[in-house]
């Protein structure tokens, strides 16, 4: 079963996109921040992960990085869904190593789909 990672620091989205992915047939697994998201997948690496980028202790831009820089998880991907919409939040998600960006408020349907279409792409 396919393991996708929500990194939120909001219950309400967490609960809403796992939700999303799970009737979909994913296994999902959450964390609240980036630091908490580095320490699940150093326990089990997840196939894909979707990441707020405003969080306490490690924002979204940070554990993308260390995600990308880490030999042992640089082919996870990395889609970024969050409420920064601006030109330039898309340019430095992009930098920092992420496979696709989704802005909130977004229709459910749109972030099932990046993950697929990324998903083909490393295992394709």
């Amino acid at each position: 079963m396919t393991i996708v990672l929500i990194v939120d620091d909001s219950p309400t989205v967490r609960e809403m996109v796992s939700e999303q992915f799970r009737k979909s047939g994913f296994s999902v697994i959450e964390a609240v921040d980036g630091a908490e998201a580095v320490e699940k997948i150093t326990a089990k690496t997840p196939d894909v992960v979707v990441t707020d980028i405003v969080m306490p202790r490690k924002n979204g831009y940070e554990l993308c990085r260390w995600i990308k820089n880490d030999p042992k998880t640089k082919h996870i991907p990395v889609i970024m869904c969050t409420s920064k919409s601006e030109e330039f939040d898309v340019y430095w998600g992009m930098k920092q190593g992420a496979d696709a960006y989704v802005t909130k408020p977004y229709h459910p349907p749109d972030l099932l789909a990046a993950v697929k279409k990324l998903l083909q792409q490393t295992k394709g």
